[in-house]
Order: C-alpha cells, then structure tokens, then sequence
C-alpha cells in the first residue's frame, strides 16, 4: 500500500475524511466471533477502513438488511481445468462471489514449464479476481510420466519471487517428501518457512507425520471423515473438496465440529465450465455444506477466513479495518447466492452477471501455444495376448482414485481387444511433448462406452493423451483429431468427429468466450452419452487416469502403474 493511500486509510477510519464509498443497513457476518452484526462498513480506495457506525461517504450502498460477507476464498484451484484462460474463469467465478482463489499452474507448467506459469501470471494481472500462485512442486509428478518440462528446486527459485507467487504447489511425491529423497528434498527445503501445500490421498499414520514433518501444512485429498481428522490432528489445514470429478465434500462434512472447525477450508481443485455457470464455485461448497447440516456461519468462515489463513493471506478474509474490501452482499447464508460482488471495493458483478468493463490481460502466448508433438503415422495400439487375465483400471464415479481390478481378457486373432459387452475398454496414454513413441496400454472397467472413442489432451498431470475406444481404428482417428485441433476434447465415431472442443492454449486452454466453450463441451458430452458413456464428465474423468500419484492403478505414456507400490506393473497377471 502506498503512503498516501495508507493515510487516507486511517483518516478515514478515525472519521476525519469521508469514506469514498459507505455500505450502510448491512447485517454484517464478522467471521472472527462467529456473530451477525448490525453495521455499516466504510471503504477507502481498495480497503476496509472501519465498521461501525456514524460514518459519511462520497458514495452509499444500501445493503437494505440484507448479508454483507467478506469476498469468497478458492484455496486450490488449477485454473488451466476450467479449459478457459484466466479471463474467461474469472468471469465464471467472479459472479458467484469469489473474489480471491489460490492457483496451482501445474497443469501448464508440466506443458511449458517456466514460461508456461509465466504466462499465467500475466494473463491473470488486473483481474477482478486475486490469483495467487503456489509454483508447482512436481513437474513431472514422478519419474513413471513424461512431461513437456522439468522443474526442480533450482528452477523454481527464480520465480519465487514473481508477483502473487505465495508459495510451493500440493506435493503429490509423498514418498519423495516421507523419505526426503533427492529432488523433494530440496524443494521441501527451498520453500522452508513459505505455504507449502499437501496431496496425500489416504495418507494415514507414521507416514502422515512425517509427511507433515517436512512441511506441507494443508491438504485437499481427504476422503473419509477419519482422514480428515488425523489430518487436522496434526496441523494440516483439511481444504473440503468439490470437484466435477472429485466430490469428497459429501464424505467430510461429518468431520466437522465447532472445536474443530477452525481447520477446514474449501476447495474447488477442478471445475469444467457447466458446472462453474450452474452450480458455482466455493458458493457451491457454502450451499452444499449448508444442505448438509453444517453451521452457516460456520460455512462462511471455511469459505473466507479459514481459507485465508491456511494460505497465509493475513489482508483478506474478513470485514474488518485494513482488509481487502472484497465484498458480497446476499440475501441468505442458507441458500447463499452472491447478489452483487465489490472487489477493492468496486462493483464487478451483480444477479450472477459480470459488471462493467474488466480489463484484459496482455500476456504473451508465445509459449504455450503448438504443443501438440507426436507422430500418428505408425501410432499402434496393439496388445499381443501375453495370457489370459489383465490387470484393469477400475472407475469409481466422481472419484479420481481407481481400482485395481482383474478380469479375463478378450482375445482375438492372438491380441486383447476391447468388450464391450463386460465393459473391458482399451486405453491409451500417448506422449505428446517430445515425439518419444511412448505409448501407454491398458483397460479400463466403468467407461461404458459402447462404441467409437473419446480422446484428449488433458491427462493429468503430465497431459499427454489419453483415448478409449471400442477398437485401435477408432482410438487412432480420436487421436489424430486431437492432434489436429492442437490440443482438445473429442468424440469420434466410425472414425468421424462427432463433438469436439478445442483447447489451443497449451492444449489445455481454449481462446473462446466462456459460454462458447461451454456450449462445446455441452454438445461434447451428449456425443459421449451417444457412445454409450453414462458418466457425468466421462472427459474428466478419463484425464486423471494417468495421474500416477492417485491409487491404484493409473496408465502413464510409460506404463501400468500400481500407485501403492508406487511402481510399474505388468498389465498382463502371471
């Protein structure tokens, strides 16, 4: 804050200089006390200077009784999974109430590397929206994928120091951060003393504390109420997870005490735009946890201040002198819905719709665009039969863990091919960064597609190409029609596109409108519906089977991976 902008703060609060705007007839919800308190609260420049009474401004808001709540915090949010650049997310969330949300670049740095989490940094400036960066912790996640770049700790020194970088990404190598293995070793340590995020998806025990031992001090990957509890136990801010493919929220909330619940936050991790425009972000979370019997008060306080101090954002999170005004006013905390949103104290949306002209970041793309490297020419997708059982990647619905399963293969002509009667679809994970040939195969059990394929670019996390189909032909025609569009989502059927959406922007991203992308993704997942696929969001579920972090069993462009044993497995069962 600038000296004379201080100044005017703190004659204003003192009530020597108007405010230059007044919120006056609010029911204030002061998320310190856990009390709604009658109040008016006075704006100078982008901060809150005093709530009280009794204070002139150059400009009124009538709040006229109804909420007034402090700006909605996402405390881990991988921009890039909205498929939208910044811009276009911020108009998703923005509306809903968010005001502030904790990024995880991960997913472009694993295409672009450095440049790419440079590219989001510029291309979220000036937003109405706050976005801070945690830089990402593993890129590759592991050793088993191969991405388009490799950062370690020397690497990412030099952007510790970038605007709104605030610390170190979830650190998904939990045996790197257990056993202080070489590479986690040093980013742990570098990061010493910053956030330091957590990924430990069913972490229990003697590794839990040492996992929190070497530093990560919150986590979005709790599952179980017990979970979240030894968690919590240990100093681990507990981030409520409510993803389009990952709904855990459901699960937690039962953990959630009044002695307990000053260590538990919400989180969106991934949200594809649909459920952004129609359910929302962490207004969602509010709404859901509500429903569930959680406390409302209780609700905004995980979903504002909670958040801002597991991230260590001490200037937000609350309505209270020397804080962010990022505002939302709203009619009821049960069934919360932002009426109208102040960031800095100015109005950016109101009735769910964006405000007055928003600027548009200058970022240059010159690093993320033409990502796609691979050659389909003599792409196989071959399975010899080496056997007669395989081991099958199991889809759980709207989880991004699997299952390890074991099923008799269907063989023809010597080679294992998709059934579609059982279920039993062929997968592949394509490397698509460096014209390696890797090429991943596997099965997979929960798809339900019928026929044709559905391919993409997001692939979680080191995005190579993940497809599924009914037979190599139609795979080999999804893939190419990824490969064409530079990055995207398909859904092929006799070897044509049958939908489509484009993600050009580090084959992640699109350039489009929000609500344009949207529609795509609309009519995207009705030709999946068409193949035969009754999930949600087949697309999103299928990218996270080459996340190798996650148990059980994950396809890498490098193989079989039984995430237990944190190692390749044979997909063939002697």
């Amino acid at each position: 804050m600038e000296q004379q902008a201080f100044l005017h703060l703190l004659a204003v609060a003192r009530g020597d200089e108007p405010a230059d705007v007044v919120f006056r007839n609010a029911r204030v919800v002061n998320v310190f006390t856990g009390e709604i308190i009658a109040a008016d609260v006075a704006i100078a420049g982008e901060w809150i200077a005093a709530v009280g009474s009794g204070y002139e401004g150059r400009e009124t808001v009538d709040v006229a009784g109804r909420y007034l709540v402090p700006g909605l915090i996402d405390t881990h949010v991988h921009v890039e999974s909205s498929m939208c650049v910044p811009y276009q997310f911020a108009r998703a969330v923005v509306p809903h109430g968010i005001t502030t949300v904790v990024s995880d670049p991960h997913e472009v740095a694993n295409v672009a590397g450095a440049d790419g989490i440079r590219y989001m940094i510029a291309a979220s400036e000036g937003l109405p929206l706050t976005v801070f960066v945690n830089l990402p912790s593993c890129v590759p996640a592991t050793h088993m994928g191969t991405s388009g770049a490799t950062l370690d700790a020397e690497a990412l020194l030099p952007l510790a120091d970038l605007p709104r970088v605030t610390g170190l990404a979830e650190f998904m190598n939990v045996p790197g951060a257990v056993l202080g293995l070489p590479g986690a070793r040093e980013k742990l340590l570098a990061f010493h003393g910053r956030h330091i995020d957590g990924h430990a998806p069913g972490v229990t025990g003697p590794w839990l504390q040492a996992y929190a031992a070497s530093g990560p001090t919150t986590d979005h990957e709790s599952m179980t109420p017990e979970e979240a509890v030894e968690k919590a136990r240990l100093g681990i801010y507990v981030l409520v997870r409510e993803a389009t493919a990952a709904k855990n929220l459901t699960a937690i909330i039962p953990a959630i005490t009044p002695q307990n619940a000053r260590r538990f936050a919400f989180s969106t991790d991934d949200r594809h735009p649909a459920d952004l425009i129609d359910e929302g972000s962490i207004d969602n979370n509010v709404r859901r946890a509500v429903a569930l019997g959680l406390d409302p008060i209780i609700a905004i306080q995980m979903a504002t201040l909670n958040g801002a101090e597991a991230m260590g954002l001490q200037d937000r999170g609350a309505i209270a002198p020397g804080r962010r005004a990022d505002l939302v006013i709203t009619q009821s905390l049960e069934s919360f819905q932002a009426q109208q949103v102040f960031t800095g104290g100015r109005l950016v949306a109101q009735d769910g719709q964006p405000v007055g002209d928003w600027p548009i970041p200058s970022a240059d793309e010159h690093a993320v665009r033409d990502s796609v490297h691979l050659d389909v020419t003599h792409l196989s997708f071959h399975v010899p039969a080496q056997g007669t059982r395989l081991r099958v990647i199991g889809l759980i619905p709207d989880q991004v863990t699997t299952e390890s399963l074991e099923m008799d293969a269907r063989i023809v002509d010597g080679e294992a091919v998709s059934d579609v009667e059982r279920d039993l679809i062929k997968m592949a994970t394509v490397e698509r960064h460096n014209f390696t040939g890797n090429v991943g195969l596997g099965f997979i059990h929960g798809l339900g597609l019928k026929r044709g394929a559905i391919a993409g670019s997001v692939g979680h996390d080191c995005h190579n190409i993940t497809v599924a189909g009914v037979n190599d032909a139609e795979m080999l025609a999804a893939v190419r029609a990824v490969k064409e569009m530079g990055g995207g989502l398909v859904a092929v059927l006799e070897g044509q596109v049958i939908g489509k959406v484009p993600l050009p922007v580090a084959g992640l991203m699109s350039d489009r409108p929000l609500e344009e992308v949207r529609q795509q993704m609309d009519e995207l997942l009705h030709a999946a519906q068409q193949l035969g696929s009754p999930l949600h969001d087949p697309f999103m579920q299928l990218g996270f089977l080459a996340l190798e972090v996650i148990p059980e069993l994950k396809l890498t462009d490098q193989g079989l991976v039984d995430v237990s044993k944190f190692d390749f497995v044979p997909l063939w069962v002697s």
